[in-house]
């Protein structure tokens, strides 16, 4: 995959008895992207503290307010909001450079940030949390249209790979402070402390987004408006289905979730590339593995302080250290595909790293019983981060290396559309799961576990899907993989 702004000299032709000399692959510490690097990286590391702080919090809150049968909502709320700022900011990268749709999603990410901690129930928590949902969707579109489009092909895995270890510090601070205060403060701070060191993290970003270069092919903008009508029209659909779920009666729940289907179905054909509703090979089938691994690891980890903080009765803090140890874990996956990206089949890597996920979600099943020492969860969590590090950082790898050239921003929006269509559907399904447990009498620790199981299912459903990726390396893929837009 070539670099979307093309060295405008021309090299020199090599002689018939010469081999060509490959360039130097440019380092993410250059001169060239070290401004860029830094601002990517401070941004993901400030968006990380949120998604830590946040998840420690929220049974805190629910204690304060009430609205447990809202719980998975806070979740799910967020990343619908999500898809549609993923496509809009993807399509606005792609049209006008990523500076602009960064900076507006700075700007929504801190109201919903304020509109949450303020909120004086459970319904304006949700509120705020699709407002913050918009602003995220967009700041993550930019940060994998810079990487697809600034870096290299042999600096890409090295770049992603560095993008999660700028989890590594909040992973280690976030949920022990969050839980910390929670437990002394209450959980407003939360979401309110977190507006400063956003604000200080996008400013630091901007200007090395600002010269980046917009894509080097045509636009359609056309083309960029349905594209976000489509999102719409999905978080919609989707909300819908997720609602008609969460009914209590079967008979206003089936027209609701037929109608949400309906919509939603479509639109998402829309937005994914050709062949993705079927799992084609190639591209397609890895869009497809995103969004199982969306839905399993995320559906899971949006339960467990809850698992621990209600069922086992542990502190908000305590109930923070396997978020803690689970980005240690991720992080250290992340760099075993950077280690292995060039070597490795794609297709294998993601496999060990699905095998390591679903080990860890069955592990966190017996936590749920009081007989069972709770540093079980711990290390269970542990195996989950480090096979998704593993299979994540892979995957993303996979979908960006097939991009169209001046595409990049569609790539990345698919890759992002298909990990938050995943979390939306595994917190929203594990959220109705949890509610329609209770309310039929059933205890949290049993909702708890239906939600864990569906985990599981969706992984057992990617490992299948895993035979129709690229068995090569990028660089040797096209022989294994369809290409982008073949259906």
């Amino acid at each position: 995959m070539t670099r979307a702004a093309p060295d405008a000299t021309t090299p020199a032709m090599p002689a018939a008895n010469e081999k060509p000399t490959p360039a130097p692959s440019a380092g993410v510490w250059d001169r060239e992207h070290r401004a860029l690097t830094i601002g990517l990286v401070l941004t993901v590391a400030f968006t990380a503290f949120e998604a830590l702080a946040v998840a420690t919090a929220l049974p805190a809150t629910v204690a304060d307010i009430g609205g447990l049968a809202l719980y998975g909502w806070t979740f799910s709320a967020f990343m619908l909001a999500n898809l549609v700022g993923i496509v809009g900011a993807g399509g606005m990268a792609d049209s006008r450079g990523p500076a602009a749709p960064f900076a507006l999603g700075v700007v929504l990410f801190v109201v919903g940030l304020a509109v949450a901690g303020v909120a004086p129930s459970m319904p304006v928590v949700v509120a705020g949390r699709f407002v913050q949902g918009f602003g995220a969707g967009a700041v993550s579109a930019v940060s994998y249209v810079a990487i697809a489009s600034a870096y290299d092909e042999a600096t890409r895995p090295r770049m992603l790979a560095l993008l999660s270890s700028a989890w590594v510090v909040p992973g280690l601070v976030g949920p022990a402070l969050a839980g910390f205060v929670a437990d002394h403060a209450g959980w407003r701070p939360v979401f309110l402390g977190l507006v400063p060191p956003t604000l200080l993290a996008s400013a630091l970003a901007v200007p090395p987004l600002r010269a980046l270069p917009r894509a080097a092919a045509a636009v359609d903008a056309t083309g960029s408006a349905r594209r976000l009508r489509s999102a719409l029209l999905l978080a919609a659909g989707v909300g819908a289905a997720l609602a008609g779920v969460e009914c209590e009666r079967w008979l206003t729940g089936m027209p609701v979730l037929v109608t949400g289907l309906a919509v939603a179905g479509p639109a998402l054909v829309r937005l994914m590339p050709p062949g993705t509703l079927r799992a084609a090979p190639g591209q397609p089938a890895a869009i497809v593995v995103m969004a199982l691994l969306g839905v399993a690891f995320f559906g899971a980890e949006a339960f467990l302080p809850l698992a621990l903080t209600d069922v086992r009765g542990r502190s908000a803090a305590a109930s923070g250290l396997p978020l803690t140890l689970g980005t240690i874990a991720w992080t250290a996956g992340a760099w075993i595909q950077e280690r292995t990206a060039a070597q490795r089949s794609r297709r294998g890597v993601i496999a060990l790293g699905l095998v390591l996920l679903l080990a860890g979600i069955v592990g966190l099943a017996p936590v749920l019983h009081a007989s069972v020492p709770v540093a079980l969860a711990y290390a269970a969590w542990s195996v989950t981060a480090l096979g998704m590090g593993i299979a994540y950082s892979t995957t993303a790898l996979a979908i960006l290396e097939h991009a169209p050239p001046g595409r990049a921003g569609e790539s990345s929006a698919a890759l992002q559309l298909a990990t938050n269509l995943g979390i939306a559907l595994g917190t929203g399904a594990g959220g109705a799961l949890l509610a329609g447990v209770t309310s039929s009498g059933g205890s949290t620790a049993q909702g708890i576990a239906a939600a864990w199981a569906a985990s599981a299912a969706a992984l057992v459903l990617a490992l299948a899907v895993t035979r129709r990726l690229a068995a090569r390396p990028a660089h040797d893929a096209s022989r294994d993989a369809t290409p982008v837009g073949v259906a």
